[in-house]
This record gives C-alpha cells, sequence and structure tokens, in this order.
C-alpha cells in the first residue's frame, strides 16, 4: 500500500502536458486506450452536465494570467495565433482574452497545454 500512495504522490506532481505524455506511453506499451477505460466505467455522478460537456465540439481557448512569465507566454501566443508582438503583448496583458474561438477538443487542448508549458494559465468554454 505505501507504494501505491508514493506513486499516487509522484504523479500528483506531473504537469497536465507531463501526465498527457504519460497516459499516450502507457497506451503505447500496453496496447489500450485511456477512451476505451472510461466508456466501460461509464459516467460518473455528473449526469446531464457531463453529458452536455461530451456533446461539445467546439471550443474557445480563453488566457486567464500569464503565471508571471509574461514575455514566454507571449512568445507562445504569437508563434498559435500568428498576431504580431505589439497584439500579442496586448493580449497577455489584458487577459482574460480568448486566443482562439471555435476550435476543435483536440486543438483546444493542445493550445492550452502550449500555454500551461510557458507559465499561462488557460481556460477552455
Amino acid at each position: 500500500m505505501a507504494d501505491i500512495a508514493k506513486l499516487v504522490e509522484e504523479l500528483s506532481k506531473l504537469t497536465v502536458l507531463e501526465a498527457a505524455e504519460l497516459a499516450t506511453a502507457l497506451e503505447e506499451e500496453w496496447g489500450v486506450s485511456a477512451a476505451a477505460a472510461v466508456a466501460v466505467a461509464g459516467p460518473g455522478g455528473g449526469g446531464e452536465a457531463a453529458a452536455a460537456e461530451e456533446e461539445k465540439d467546439e471550443f474557445d481557448v480563453i488566457l486567464t494570467g500569464d503565471g508571471g512569465k509574461k514575455i514566454q507566454v507571449i512568445k507562445e501566443v504569437r508563434a498559435i495565433t500568428g498576431l504580431g508582438l505589439t497584439e500579442a503583448k496586448g493580449l497577455v496583458e489584458g487577459a482574460p482574452k480568448p486566443i482562439k474561438e471555435a476550435v476543435n477538443k483536440a486543438e483546444a487542448e493542445e493550445i492550452k497545454g502550449k500555454i500551461e508549458a510557458a507559465g499561462g494559465t488557460v481556460e477552455l468554454k
């Protein structure tokens, strides 16, 4: 039991991006899909709210803060949006503001991971 507690403690230290990479590596190693495991487990207590969230196929990626790493976040916003330096700086300094709107879930998660890796905070709506 102590080994499991230690493993949980170590996994809790992972960033979102690292956790996603871990999930992918485990899927490849074990030849399974995390999505299949969730489908077998069935829906939790979320009920209608969880079903409504699953149906949503377009997301707005909202920058909520720069996490004290404004320069890195500005660089990442420029790379994602193609904005110029002044526009990207204005977007980051004016947070919360949308980075991209009406994107699919995969792209929204990818953008969120990039911004969080740069030090910023993001919300998907």
